[in-house]
């Protein structure tokens, strides 16, 4: 692929207001100055949750009624594929450590450098965190995590790398190359032809743990307060690097998966996974739970949320069951 279909897939638009988890630590959300752990307002359920974001906050609108928002079903139509060999990803391991924090959403490592480049664009790594299931679809299937490792421009403009994070069949498996199912058929029955749909669409697999998070991940019970932080020993953040590039990437354009849910993001899936043991799985489960909002409409369609509210009910009977409690 050229340069071109690159500049077509990072067509960026700035979002300029947030308080996001998913850009915690870029110009939408800086960090404080103090080194405290900001702890965010939103969540997952009940009225602060995903149906009612939009209501939490002015800026939140988009939640309600984008077009272009973020996770979707990753099927034939959605994305282009993207060889690895199109992107520059340089990312140094952390041999001195970093800080891995909880932010009451989500569990959350402060990059130490690190850069995403193509064509002209350069985007600097700011922080890598986690979600439980994953918010994208593989397909219309959800995986165990996900992993978003969140870029900004000097000219304030965001992508993120999502990595499916799948649990280990065993403790020292090696890479394996898997194709991936067909894509989902479109509405008339064949699959929509996207730029770069001729590439095989592999999934790149480890049987075994992803070192590195069995490394950071170890210490989530550290961090289980939220506003807390911990010290982590050497990210080698190399691994990372290597993984991304056995596979290739599904690029589209989309938005962050959290309040206030600006559109403009650069979404690359990745086809290659990492994994984890099913202990740090269950240890990471009990601090953040659940954490994914769920999948939005085809990227260009209406919003579901608005599709929702423009709809009248219908009229429903109501069933009472005699004695008005079940036993």
């Amino acid at each position: 692929m050229g340069v071109s279909l690159l500049q077509t897939v990072f067509l960026l638009a700035s979002a300029r207001q947030a308080f996001a988890s998913c850009a915690h630590g870029t110009f939408l959300s800086p960090r404080a100055e103090d080194g405290s752990v900001k702890v965010n307002t939103f969540g997952y359920s009940g009225e602060i949750g995903p149906l009612n974001w939009a209501a939490l906050a002015v800026e939140n609108g988009a939640c309600n009624t984008g077009t272009q928002q973020s996770p979707i079903s990753m099927v034939a139509g959605t994305f282009n594929m993207i060889p690895a060999s199109d992107l520059q990803i340089d990312i140094p391991d952390f041999n001195e450590g970093t800080e891995f924090e909880n932010l009451g959403t989500t569990v959350e490592v402060i990059a130490k450098g690190g850069t995403l480049a193509f064509g002209t664009k350069t985007f600097e790594l700011q922080q890598f965190h986690f979600h439980l299931p994953s918010e994208h679809l593989d397909n219309g299937t959800s995986q165990a995590m996900e992993m978003h490792m969140v870029f900004q421009s000097a000219a304030q403009e965001i992508a993120v790398i999502g990595m499916y994070i799948e649990i280990a069949t065993d403790n020292a498996g090696t890479p394996s190359v898997v194709q991936a199912p067909e894509a989902n058929l479109t509405r008339r029955g064949r699959p929509e032809r996207r730029k770069n749909q001729h590439l095989r669409r592999q999934v790149v697999r480890s049987t075994g743990p992803t070192v590195l998070l069995e490394t950071v991940l170890s210490q989530v019970g550290s961090i289980a307060t939220p506003g807390t932080k911990v010290a982590t020993g050497p990210v080698i953040m190399s691994e990372i690097v290597n993984v991304l590039k056995s596979g290739s990437f599904q690029g589209y354009m989309g938005s962050l998966t959290t309040p206030p849910c600006s559109e403009g993001v650069n979404w690359l899936v990745s086809t290659a996974r990492l994994a984890v043991t099913a202990n740090t799985f269950n240890g990471v489960r009990d601090v953040i739970g659940f954490n994914s909002r769920f999948p939005q409409n085809t990227p260009g369609s209406p919003n579901l949320l608005s599709l929702s509210a423009a709809t009248p009910p219908a009229a429903a009977a109501v069933v009472e069951i005699p004695g008005g409690v079940l036993g």
